[in-house]
Parts: structure tokens; sequence; C-alpha cells
């Protein structure tokens, strides 16, 4: 753990940096005595940014008492922090590579060594796990879900899948989806003879490049039809309004696999993922949305809510209809944040409060202004 903190303190920025006049000189050495959670490049910068972190240090502290509870995974490829090279300087692409996935399939937009280098265009929803059967979900399940999952171990088991299998890495963002359908409460309904949950799913990025992961809320919710609206600045304009169906799981590397064959069980004639893709914010296509569906449920993967003024429209409008919305951020404090803003926005406290989402993505985000846990959908919470 301790290996994990220096290394994060040599790559922090100096929390002054923007608000003085005279560049920073050299890297972020000098850590807040206080909290432990930022750090400066010299004493000068410290005494001038404290008018602005003296209100902020003690909730950080704080924080920083908690920060082995994000850190916490049962997969082998996390138990110590990830190393780099010289041919892969970022931890996540020397993971990938270990794992002999990196720039594969749907795995490429994970990759973040160099510049971009897929687009929504090129990859499709068939695309391929690229390990063995045994080592990803690439059929259904051989028992049913349980009443609830609560943890990636209780989901892997399952699965039957061993706890050195990458997909966590993925399935994050299907996971996190169930997990918050679990914390609202809400009940699948009754459309055309067939159980219906329909969820507006605000702002997705790298999820619009991985979505034949979400084949896999067809395992979770057997016989339920889910209807997802992908609403973004991100959806391509040429893409804005297409219809995608899923109806079978990614498939394996195994060419025997029956997730291959014709004759095996891959239609998933009674459970369908079917996307429909928006682009632009929320608050400005709502209106054209819900001609088209009511929600049971609003999610925001990675808001930033704090971040983005355009957030305020879209928060007045889920206060006005009364939908259950739950949101994740990478890093406590962020959620913190986003909360604040929520709350003075609604003028009420969040109803689920801010929480780790069991379900978060194992692989660490870099951040390099505070030394707090980074993950993807790291913490959730709902309003």
């Amino acid at each position: 753990r301790e290996r994990e903190r220096e290394s994060a303190r040599q790559a922090m920025e100096c929390a002054a940096k923007g608000m003085v006049d005279e560049p920073c000189g050299g890297g972020a050495q000098r850590r807040c005595g206080g909290c432990g959670a930022v750090a400066y490049c010299c004493r000068a910068h410290q005494t001038i940014h404290w008018s602005v972190h003296q209100e902020e240090c003690s909730r950080l502290a704080k924080q920083m008492r908690r920060i082995d509870l994000p850190n916490q995974f049962p997969f082998t490829f996390s138990v110590e922090p990830l190393a780099s090279n010289h041919t892969f300087p970022k931890s996540r692409c020397f993971f990938l590579e270990s794992v002999k996935l990196h720039r594969k399939g749907f795995w490429k937009s994970e990759c973040i060594c160099g510049p971009e280098i897929t687009s929504i265009k090129e990859l499709s929803i068939t695309t391929e796990w690229n390990i063995g059967s045994s080592l990803c979900p690439c059929t259904e399940p051989e028992n049913p879900v349980p009443k609830s999952l609560s943890s990636w171990e209780d989901y892997y088991q399952w699965r039957l899948l061993p706890l050195h299998s990458p997909v966590a890495v993925l399935l994050h963002w299907p996971l996190t989806l169930y997990h918050c359908v679990q914390l609202s409460r809400v009940q699948t309904s009754k459309y055309d003879d067939q159980d219906t949950l329909c969820i507006h799913y605000l702002g997705p990025e790298k999820e619009l490049l991985q979505l034949a992961v979400f084949g896999e809320l067809c395992a979770l919710y057997p016989g339920v039809r889910l209807y997802i609206e992908l609403v973004g600045p991100a959806v391509p304009k040429s893409r804005d309004g297409e219809v995608i169906n899923i109806s079978s799981y990614a498939h394996c590397s195994d060419e025997s696999c029956c997730c291959k064959s014709s004759l095996g069980p891959k239609d998933l004639s009674c459970s369908s993922v079917t996307f429909k893709l928006r682009k632009g914010l929320y608050h400005e296509r709502y209106s054209d949305i819900v001609k088209d569906s009511s929600p049971h449920l609003i999610i925001a993967p990675n808001a930033g809510v704090a971040a983005y003024p355009t957030w305020m429209p879209t928060i007045e409008i889920i206060r006005e209809v009364g939908i259950p919305a739950f949101f994740t951020d990478f890093c406590e404090e962020a959620a913190h944040l986003a909360s604040t803003c929520i709350s003075s926005i609604t003028g009420q406290p969040l109803r689920v409060p801010i929480q780790v989402n069991p379900f978060r993505q194992p692989i660490a985000v870099d951040n390099t202004a505070l030394c707090l846990p980074c993950y993807s959908n790291c913490f959730v919470f709902g309003m």
C-alpha cells in the first residue's frame, strides 16, 4: 500500500497550479500535513492555496482515512499495484498486455498509452471477448441469477468464473446498472405481456465502444425486455436516433464453444437489450425522448456533476418528474461535490447517500489532483 501511495504522490500536480502567477518549480513533493490528499511544489504555493484548501482539508482528511475500502478487490490481478515499463508506461496498458488483450476487440477502448485508436464507427455489438470460454460469460448461466448479487465475488461465483478472469474490467458497466436498479428497488412493468425495464442512461462515452458487454443484462434479467436510451454529447451525429438490439452474449475465442454454434443457446429470445442513441444533453432532448419512452430509472455513470454546469437544468428536470436517478463518480471527493450541487438545486438531501459501488472497475484511474482512490464508477449515490 505504501508503494502505491508513493507512486501517486510522485505523479501528482501542485494543488496551487492555475491560481499562481509563477510556474510550479518541479514536481509536487510537498504533501499537506493536515489531510495528505493534496501536494505542492513549494511552501509558497502551499501558503497561497490555503485560502482555498482550508475549507476542504478536514473533509479530505476523513476521506483519506477511508482509502483502503475502495482499493479492496477479490481479483488476483488487483492484489499488488500494477507495474509498468518503458514499452507500456501506463499501468492499465501494461495490465492489458499481461493478459494478452492490449488493443484487441472492445478492449481497445481501455488503451491509454497513445492517441485514440478507435471510434464508435469501428466496433460492432458482435465484438468478442478474445479470451477462452472458461474466463468469460459467453453463454447462459448454469444456475438462475440469485435474488441479489452484492459483490464481484457473488457475480464470479454465479457465473463460474475464476478470480483471475479480467472481464470485470468491462463488465462494471452492466453490473453498475444492475446495482443501481437494486438500490432503486424499481420493479419491471408489464408491456405487451412481457416484463419491461426502461432506463435513461446519461452521458455515455467509453460504453459506446463496449455495447456488447451489456448483453450480460440478459442473464441478470431473464425474461425481461430492457429498453435503454443512451443520451449524451459523445453520441456521433451520424448515429443519432439509431436503434441497436442485443439478444446474445459476447463470444469467447474458442471456436468449438456453443456460443458460436447456430445450434447453441445464443439466441435469448425471451430477453433482449435495446439501445436507442440520442446525441445531445438530456434536458435538451428530454421532450423528444419521453415521447418514445417513460423511464423507470435514470442513470448517469461517472457524471462529474460538479464539473459541468450543464448538469443543472438536467437535475431540475429529474427533480420535476420525480424519477429515481443514480449517479456515479471516480472518487469520493467528486461524489461529495456532486451531492452538494444536487442538494443546492433540489433543496433536498440525497435519497441514497454516497457509498462505494461494489461493482466499480478494478483498475485504477490516474488522479493527478488528489491522492484518493480513483476508479471508474467507484462511488454511487441517488436522488
